[in-house]
């Protein structure tokens, strides 16, 4: 292999295993705060116990993350130093408001968050997980504006004196079409994910509580009215009175882990929905900027649409071996003229018509200045095609849909079977459910940057810098190929690790709380708290 292939292999692998933890990360951090808002306002220990154990397993994630994230840096500067050098002045800002305001914030109250409890006031307390959430979600904003960037350059000019991109407009770049659209959808896959997590754990628990032998009481009387209660009746009693703290402890649990998994469902249904609209003008706004990646998306070949007919939507494509032509699809009539668009007979181009489009130089955007400042060295670096993988472009984009939609059926039979107090049978196909249910938007996630990143293609910058012009010229295949194989084994050492910690602390349940008090000895020595 060439070092450019080899190049973009080692990044897809890292960063599509470093998103395995963001999404869970970001929005567990909100559902843990929220699980200890209803503890401090109720006092009920069961918001007390889900915020401890949903904790536990959103530190697990937190860690993996950054440890995982911090190889995505490491390869700017070791694999695409050309890339780094020609973005590096647009990337800066958005990266650099990243680490000092993001990363800072959650660390640092994240940290107080672990080793405040009992030692910090409980609104205090309270507040650092807050902080925590929202430094974590801020993350997001500075990363996609860097990487809407990419997808649609805007708020920079081209200096052909140090062959860079410079900044032009700081305000353009956050303000990113692609960006603002970009955010909520990730926000919202995030959701999905972290809630889809929450209902598996909870629900495989409600399950195996379902299964432990109701208690049995005895069906006698008690002393009549005015009788003294018989000396060996009292001691028999206290006695059941001690045998009956397991089963208030499991109806506590069964009480706490109904209620988490009635909120994951219900969270999964709205950010499904959240999804569903955001998808929606993200594929306009992809229409508009990206027509190439819509074109792929729906293995659309030729120009559809107009003149009163809508573009049909692809629900499966067969194409030619050289991805020239269509050989059998079954489609939606005018559905992709409606999601591109917002028109039932809007214009579609297809990627044919795209790519002759660019053989003959007529793709750069008149309105876009470092493109039409580029466009020389567009030509110099002699791109054969503007098309990316069709195959994978395409079934990347219905996997991402799909799993989404089947996690959404999973969370409407969750709310069914909780409904009126019930719990979910104790049966293999639940426990099933409940392990894949988890699993579906996490992947859902890693095919939906798929299709962004490799849609995008053969460019890093869409229209600007292709992908074999932004690799390091120093850097041999035979040490990316090292390098690959490298990360590969860690991460693999890495997720035999967070696959047994998760699961670890899955089976061990909620776990028993003592009541939370302020410690105020200036001699008592920080621990952690977990």
């Amino acid at each position: 292999m060439d070092p450019v292939t080899l190049a973009r292999w080692q990044f897809g692998i890292t960063t599509v295993y470093h998103w395995f933890f963001v999404p869970i990360t970001l929005a567990l951090s909100f559902i843990v705060a929220i699980f200890q808002t209803m503890w401090v306002r109720s006092g009920n220990d069961k918001y007390l116990r889900l915020t401890k154990f949903y904790g536990k397993l959103f530190l697990i994630n937190f860690a993996m993350g950054v440890v995982t994230g911090i190889v995505q840096e490491f390869q700017f500067g070791m694999n695409w130093s050309e890339y780094s050098r020609f973005v590096g002045d647009i990337f800066g800002a958005p990266l650099a408001f990243e680490a000092l305001l993001a990363f800072f914030m959650e660390s640092t109250f994240l940290g107080l968050w672990i080793f405040g409890w009992d030692r910090l006031p409980r609104k205090i307390h309270l507040a650092c997980i807050w902080a925590a959430a929202i430094g974590t979600n801020l993350s997001a904003i500075f990363i996609l504006a860097a990487n809407s960037f990419m997808q649609n350059p805007q708020g920079a000019v081209y200096n052909p004196v140090t062959d860079r991109a410079e900044m032009a407009d700081f305000g353009a770049v956050l303000t990113n079409p692609v960006m603002l659209w970009a955010l909520p959808h990730a926000l919202m896959a995030a959701w999905l994910t972290a809630s889809a997590l929450v209902l598996g754990v909870s629900g495989w628990q409600l399950a195996k509580l379902n299964r432990a032998p109701a208690a049995g009481g005895s069906t006698d009387s008690g002393p009549a009215d005015g009788e003294a209660e018989p000396v060996s009746d009292q001691a028999d009693a206290a006695a059941s009175d001690q045998s009956s703290t397991p089963r208030k402890t499991a109806d506590n649990s069964i009480a706490a882990h109904r209620f988490a998994a009635t909120f994951a469902a219900i969270a999964m249904l709205v950010s499904g929905v959240g999804l569903t609209l955001t998808g929606d003008e993200s594929g306009k706004i992809m229409t508009e900027v990206q027509p190439m990646k819509m074109a792929a998306a729906e293995a659309l070949y030729e120009t559809a649409g107009g003149n009163g007919t809508g573009a049909p939507f692809s629900v499966f494509t067969i194409g030619s071996l050289d991805g020239s032509k269509e050989i059998f699809a079954l489609t939606v009539p005018n559905l992709l003229s409606f999601l591109a668009t917002g028109t039932w007979d809007g214009e579609v181009k297809g990627i044919n018509p795209l790519k002759e489009a660019h053989e003959q130089g007529q793709l750069v955007d008149p309105d876009n200045t470092l493109q039409q400042a580029y466009a020389e060295h567009m030509r110099a670096w002699g791109v054969e095609s503007a098309t990316p993988i069709i195959p994978v472009t395409y079934w990347s984009f219905r996997l991402m849909i799909g799993l989404g939609m089947a996690a959404l059926a999973v969370s409407v039979l969750a709310l069914w079977l909780l409904r009126k107090g019930g719990l979910p049978p104790n049966r293999w196909w639940w426990t099933a459910l409940m392990v894949l249910v988890p699993l579906g938007p996490l992947f859902a996630n890693s095919f939906g940057w798929i299709f962004t990143e490799m849609g995008r293609q053969p460019w890093l910058v869409s229209g600007v810098l292709p992908t074999m012009a932004g690799i390091s010229p120093g850097v041999t295949a035979t040490e990316i190929l090292i390098s690959v194989i490298g990360y590969t084994l860690v991460y693999g050492t890495l997720a035999v690790i967070e696959v047994r910690l998760m699961l670890k602390y899955i089976r061990l349940g909620l776990p028993e709380v003592e009541p939370v008090t302020q410690v105020t000895d200036d001699d008592d020595v920080l621990s952690f708290a977990y």
